[in-house]
């Protein structure tokens, strides 16, 4: 453990304390040794580095940013979601703090092991309810029990919703969400033994003029096969971006083969004076800069790009692309 290290103004009311009698030495040294012991709680170990903990906050901050659009163009309604805190604690604990009678979907997250939970307070899920039937988005925070309908459409409202916690954990593994259940009761949900540590992040939510917290839990047996990963080194890496980026040019390429451009094939030009123009008539002759004997050029969008000669097929007026045009004066 670490000395602590005082300032010198600290330093100056020590030594004036213990010269006016108001501090003794001999307890100063009694105590000391008391200062140095810290209490640990075997059963709030602690699992995660506060590494880990940033990089699962930079995932769900992420998240909160896809949920909010998500919810804004579905209730279409005013939608605000950010992270509050990401927590480690016992899964007893977290089970507590939670009403009694809330909205809990568990799901799935192909292919780590395990299940996630996440808690929506009612007063939010009962606003988002409120929205899709059509009301202003008034909220509630009693549940008594919930119709076959109510059931439908929030069931259908966070599965559509897992698709962007796909997305948010995309840059560090692929998962698949399926939600398994849905549940209002905690008491009856048993995903972990009690005393393992969970991860909570916490999402404050605002729909409408309601506001409320939706709780993300995920246990430690979900994570540790990707641990490694919810590191600085990994986030750094290149890698992923590379691929990432690899894949937005293969996309862009695409579409840009599909767009049309413009082709002109140029028999020859000529320089002439305003005077000679007006003065054209017919059966005039104006001579170009091009040798019959030497090979055309082709324009794509005003650009010369290739070298051609004229011909025809199936009776219509061709040209054959000879080379690459490489500028009058390497020819």
């Amino acid at each position: 453990m670490g000395e602590e290290v005082l300032s010198q103004n600290e330093i100056d009311s020590l030594l004036s304390a213990l010269s006016t009698g108001e501090m003794n030495a001999e307890e100063l040294k009694k105590e000391e040794p008391e200062s140095r012991i810290r209490v640990y709680d075997f059963k709030r170990a602690l699992r995660f580095s506060k590494d880990q903990i940033r990089s699962l906050s930079r995932i769900h901050e992420n998240f909160s940013r896809l949920l909010t659009t998500y919810f804004s163009a579905h209730l279409r309604t005013y939608v605000d979601i950010e992270v509050a805190s990401v927590d480690q604690l016992p899964y007893e604990e977290f089970i507590r703090s939670i009403p009694q009678m809330t909205i809990l979907n568990i799901f799935s997250v192909e292919p780590l092991n395990g299940r996630i939970l996440m808690e929506a307070n009612p007063n939010i899920a009962y606003a988002m309810l409120d929205r899709v039937l059509g009301g202003k988005g008034n909220g509630t925070s009693k549940i008594d029990n919930l119709t076959e309908i109510e059931t439908t459409i929030m069931t259908h409202l966070f599965e559509r919703s897992l698709e962007n916690y796909q997305e948010a954990w995309g840059s560090i593994v692929k998962v698949d969400p399926i939600l398994e259940e849905f549940e209002i009761n905690p008491q009856f949900l048993q995903m972990v033994s009690p005393n393992e540590t969970v991860v909570v992040i916490a999402l404050n939510t605002t729909i409408g003029e309601t506001s409320g917290m939706i709780n993300i839990c995920i246990p430690h047996v979900v994570l540790e096969p990707i641990i490694p990963k919810l590191s600085v080194h990994y986030w750094m890496q290149k890698e992923q971006p590379k691929q990432r980026n690899d894949e937005e040019v293969e996309a862009i390429s695409k579409t840009i083969r599909g767009a049309a451009v413009d082709v002109s094939a140029i028999l020859g030009e000529a320089d002439i004076s305003i005077e000679q123009l007006l003065g054209l008539k017919k059966d005039d002759v104006i001579q170009l800069n091009q040798a019959i004997d030497q090979p055309l050029t082709m324009k794509i969008d005003q650009e010369k790009k290739f070298y051609i000669q004229p011909g025809k097929t199936k009776n219509n007026v061709a040209v054959q692309v000879l080379e690459e045009y490489r500028g009058e004066d390497e020819r």
